[in-house]
């Protein structure tokens, strides 16, 4: 009897260990397709890849990962936040990964995992419609000129304006749409932010803004962001081989010409980071 009893229990033992490790090795990929559900978290003031028009959530984020969804057998579901509060959010595990995009920079592979490049970056300035005082980017100097907090486009702002003769008067904002608000009322001469966002605001506006080139800075490159533990390794694997599969059979192109209107030659993996 008691060696039945002594059995039954190391066979418990050995049922729980088991079901503890199953637990564990089962991770984010895994837990979101048992669950049907994808957490990705983004800002929605980040027109064209993020963005509320008429109360829809829209732009090449939300298409991007519509169709990944769909490849994975997965609902999407959006975890929307002001960017500064987006990448402690992920580390905190609110989401799974990060649509955002983000530019690639040296800081931010040090400590995340970036998935392959989805648009271009580099930065430009956007300024009211027949403003003759700014032709040029280094026009900017001296000026007050409007851009994200907690952006790479701040970074690279900061940067540029080092370089000119005066340095702009730089002011930071949660949402870029609050810098374009106070651009059409001249409460800033410019905004500076990368260059498929404010051509598609300039589009948008209809004929409001205008966009001045070249864009200044170093060559920069768009891509989502991830944790790099070895849960969410799986995840940012697949991320990386729908973009390249995406890119492979057009379908990337087609959603950089939907939104942007036009495309980008972008790198197959992520590149070394200009800054």
């Amino acid at each position: 009897m008691l060696k039945r009893q002594m059995m039954k229990a190391v066979a418990a033992g050995a049922l729980l260990l088991a079901t503890s490790f199953s637990a564990h090795a089962e991770d984010v990929l895994a837990k979101a397709k048992a669950a049907g559900v994808l957490k990705v978290g983004t800002e929605t003031a980040f027109a064209p890849f993020d963005f509320i028009d008429a109360g829809e959530h829209k732009g090449l984020n939300v298409d991007f990962f519509e169709a990944l969804g769909k490849d994975l057998g997965v609902k999407i579901e959006w975890v929307e936040l002001p960017w500064d509060s987006v990448l402690p959010s992920l580390e905190a595990g609110k989401f799974d990964v990060v649509a955002g995009p983000a530019t690639i920079t040296k800081a931010r592979i040090a400590r995340y995992r970036m998935s392959a490049p989805v648009a271009e970056a580099s930065v430009a300035i956007l300024k009211k419609a027949g403003d003759t005082s700014i032709t040029k980017p280094a026009d900017i100097a001296g000026k007050a000129v409007g851009v994200g907090k907690a952006t790479a486009q701040l970074a690279q702002l900061q940067e540029y304006s080092a370089t000119l003769p005066e340095k702009v008067n730089v002011r930071e904002y949660v949402s870029f749409n609050d810098a374009y608000a106070d651009l059409a009322t001249g409460r800033v001469v410019a905004v500076a932010n990368s260059l498929p966002n404010i051509a598609f605001v300039a589009k948008q506006r209809n004929g409001a803004f205008e966009v001045v080139t070249p864009a200044f800075g170093k060559k920069t490159y768009f891509g989502f962001i991830g944790t790099k533990d070895d849960d969410h390794k799986s995840l940012l694997d697949y991320i990386d081989t729908e973009i390249l599969a995406m890119k492979k059979d057009g379908r990337l192109g087609k959603l950089q010409e939907k939104w942007f209107g036009t495309t980008f030659d972008t790198p197959d993996s992520v590149p070394e980071p200009a800054f």
